[in-house]
């Protein structure tokens, strides 16, 4: 069972870049490569918003509120919209493609990062503060939780400090033989955990205020076995559980696997998706998992491989999962 497939009325014609539920409702927030963004209510199966901009694919999104929503996009430029109305304008401009994007409720700002190695932040006024932040690499993914901002680029990660953009509170080499492909910070800001091309999962856990580090630990996480041999399966996104110690892992060939992240130990995988999951997210209760996949389309001319969206009641997935071992 992959879950309950949102319905729209005309398909997503593109690859979904990234999925967000809101943080304090069932909104879920939907950004592709086909310059469109989506807004769909997941309590009502709904279609709230559909905002199309001209040319560039969207690369990231994220919620202001529940009325205001940010994007990057493959031309660098950064919108915001008005999720009631369906509008949008520009709040600044990257020189390169821009891949990142997250809102501080703390401090108000937007910080957007590009393949060019700019992290920049931006202010109400919808222009840029006083500079930027500049990387060894481009960011290839970004993660915020409270004041302080996870960097991936290549294999290190760099944790900034929103109050003090000037330098790293820490740059940590991943220890990781492949690059990196997400990071995502623990949402009680204890560490963060990274994944990366050759299928494996570090976390890392630090006390922010001391710039040390605790513990670290790397597994293996999605390489799997063809004939006696290890094939690399990359992470491509990580979501955690906002209520409990576990997060759920998507990998390239259709995989989700949610651990527990004290033990490091698998818990449930979750059936194979026909095509590789692109991005997750838990609900703000964590009753909900969406999951972006494609799909081939069966009516094309030609082989096309199109995104939905899926969701899953966790507590019943795994009610029913507890009862089918149970009787088994």
């Amino acid at each position: 069972m992959e879950g309950v497939p949102l319905e729209f009325e005309r398909p997503i014609g593109d690859e979904i870049s990234r999925i967000r539920f809101s943080p304090r409702s069932n909104n879920l927030l939907i950004s592709s490569w086909d310059s469109t963004l989506r807004l769909y209510d997941v309590d009502d199966f709904v279609l709230r918003m559909e905002a199309t901009s001209v040319g560039a694919g969207l690369l990231d999104c994220c919620f202001e509120d529940e009325s205001g929503a940010f994007t990057v996009d493959s031309e660098g430029c950064v919108r915001r919209y008005d999720l009631h109305k369906g509008i949008h304008d520009i709040v600044g401009q990257h020189g390169q493609a821009a891949c990142c994007i997250e809102h501080s409720e703390e401090t108000g700002l937007i910080i957007t990062a590009d393949i060019d190695r700019n992290v920049i932040p931006w202010g109400k006024c919808m222009a840029s503060v006083s500079h930027s932040h500049i990387v060894d690499m481009g960011v290839g993914s970004m993660s915020l939780c409270g004041l302080f901002l996870a960097l991936a680029t290549g294999r290190t990660v760099n944790v900034l400090d929103l109050r003090n953009l000037n330098r790293p509170v820490q740059s940590n080499d991943s220890s990781m033989d492949y690059h990196i492909t997400c990071v995502r910070s623990f949402p009680n800001s204890q560490g963060y955990v990274v994944g990366s091309v050759d299928g494996r999962v570090r976390l890392r856990f630090f006390d922010l205020l001391n710039a040390c580090e605790a513990s670290m630990c790397i597994f293996r996480c999605h390489p799997k076995k063809i004939d006696g041999d290890r094939h690399l399966v990359a992470v491509n996104d990580i979501a955690f559980h906002p209520c409990n110690n576990t997060f759920v892992t998507g990998d390239d060939e259709g995989y989700a696997i949610i651990w527990d992240n004290s033990s490091r130990k698998r818990l449930l995988e979750l059936p194979k998706y026909t095509r590789s999951i692109g991005s997750m997210s838990y609900n703000h209760n964590g009753q909900l998992l969406a999951i972006a996949s494609g799909y081939p389309d069966q009516e094309a001319s030609k082989v096309l491989v199109l995104s939905r969206v899926f969701y899953l009641c966790i507590y019943h997935y795994l009610l029913a999962l507890l009862t089918w071992h149970h009787h088994k």
